[in-house]
């Protein structure tokens, strides 16, 4: 049996249980004759998501995923994706294996993919000539911007700023949470070309009354209303007015891929990757903490206090997920290897949210000693820091090596994280296999 709480793509969905999908896509409600549902609602619910009537509605068989949805261009465009895993697709999202984010700047064909809804027509055309910001809300002068008046009105900037999901690691979990199990790979630091928040803020004029930003991207809600959006979250003003988040429109130095967020996006570094809205749009600046979707009940937030596993926890005691916490991967070698030395190369990532990494440690006996690993500063903050160690094998035999990182408020990755219910901040320390033949 399927377990419930893993999101499943729709194909899975239907080769499961057709008529329960139709239920679960469509919105109607389960009977056998499925004529009954193409005479309703659910008739109306895929007309919309194909855009289109379907005239012979009365001869498709239960359980036919139109061929419009089974093709969908979401999918073809991950093709354009190198060595990604994919765990759901619809809406697509993907993780990068920990070994093939080994580069200091992740390529675009290796960062991670998060999505909420479908992918707008405009990043499938790749054309921006249409696109337009608003800044509106709590502000003297609302605004109305084009890619070019972006460009050409504020100065432009290029930082190397990472982006993690709040549900990296999810897989860790047990007993499991809802949402894509993500293990490892839900992280990218690539380089981002765009302009200063802030920038943009000031010259909307941010009235005394602001607090919150809203952000709204142009994806689309996978219902097919084009009333409902999949995501819209937000953060404190001080966020986005921090030096280091963007409002970018390049990816190391290329448009954002449409997976990615094209034309424009903004990049609130070291927070959960929602608060990075793709497909940007509009910003509205409110007097109260936004309450998008995906921003209330228990979305992106954990119980204010330590829970033992599967605790019910009321939605009064959770607080909205801010800075991400420290956190390392070791890239090289990869794990589950065969080595035929003694000596070993080893190096990797760590990043630590708002925060600094101010030491790295690496352990081949089970954390029963630690080895510091030489540690990089980061190019500017917000980027992740390489690091890289030396270990030496005692003997032949399996192994298992360990990376620990410290940020700079002296808080230390831990062996095992507390429990939550959503699955989010699982930020272990990361261990690969190694096995020494000679």
């Amino acid at each position: 049996m399927s377990d419930p709480k893993r999101e499943r793509g729709l194909c899975e969905i239907y080769q499961d249980d057709p008529e329960r999908a139709d239920h679960l896509v469509f919105g109607r409600r389960a009977h056998a004759d499925r004529r009954g549902f193409l005479r309703g609602a659910g008739l109306a619910a895929m007309g919309a998501l194909l855009g289109a009537s379907i005239p012979f509605h009365r001869n498709m068989p239960a359980g036919l995923i139109p061929a419009a949805l089974a093709e969908e261009t979401e999918l073809s465009l991950f093709e354009t994706k190198d060595g990604l895993v994919l765990l759901n697709d619809r809406p697509v999202n993907a993780e990068t294996p920990a070994h093939l984010l080994d580069d200091s700047v992740t390529p675009n064909a290796r960062h991670f993919v998060r999505n909420n809804g479908t992918v707008p027509d405009m990043a499938l055309a790749m054309d921006a000539r249409d696109w337009r910001l608003t800044v509106d809300g709590a502000v003297d002068t609302p605004l109305s911007l084009s890619l070019d008046d972006l460009r050409s009105r504020f100065e432009v900037v290029k930082l190397k700023l990472q982006i993690e999901c709040g549900g990296n690691g999810r897989a860790g979990f047990n007993p499991p949470a809802k949402g894509n199990q993500w293990t490892l790979g839900a992280i990218g630091n690539a380089e981002w070309t765009g302009v200063r928040y802030a920038d943009v803020l000031k010259a909307a004029g941010v009235k005394s009354e602001a607090i919150y930003t809203a952000h709204y991207g142009m994806d689309g809600h996978l219902s097919g209303n084009p009333d409902k959006l999949p995501i819209s979250r937000g953060v404190p003003l001080a966020k986005a007015m921090e030096p280091h988040s963007l409002i970018a429109f390049e990816m190391n130095g290329q448009p954002i891929p449409a997976l990615n967020g094209f034309p424009v996006r903004t990049i609130c570094p070291g927070w959960p990757g929602s608060t990075s809205q793709k497909w940007l749009r509009r910003i509205e600046l409110r007097d109260v903490v936004h309450d998008g979707p995906k921003m209330t009940g228990t979305s992106y937030r954990v119980p204010y206090y330590n829970v033992a596993p599967g605790t019910k926890v009321d939605k009064e005691d959770f607080r909205i997920i801010e800075s991400m916490p420290v956190k390392s991967l070791i890239t090289t070698p990869r794990s589950n290897m065969t080595v035929n030395a003694r000596n070993l190369a080893l190096r990797g990532h760590a990043w630590a949210g708002d925060a600094a990494v101010s030491k790295m440690h690496v352990s081949i006996d089970f954390g029963a000693n630690w080895i510091e690993a030489e540690l990089d500063a980061p190019p500017n903050p917000y980027s992740w820091q390489d690091w890289r160690a030396a270990v030496t094998f005692p003997e032949k035999g399996y192994y298992e090596v360990w990376a620990r990182a410290t940020d700079d408020q002296g808080r230390m990755q831990p062996f095992a994280v507390n429990w939550n219910p959503k699955g989010y901040l699982n930020n272990t320390m990361h261990r690969i296999a190694v096995t020494v033949a000679a």
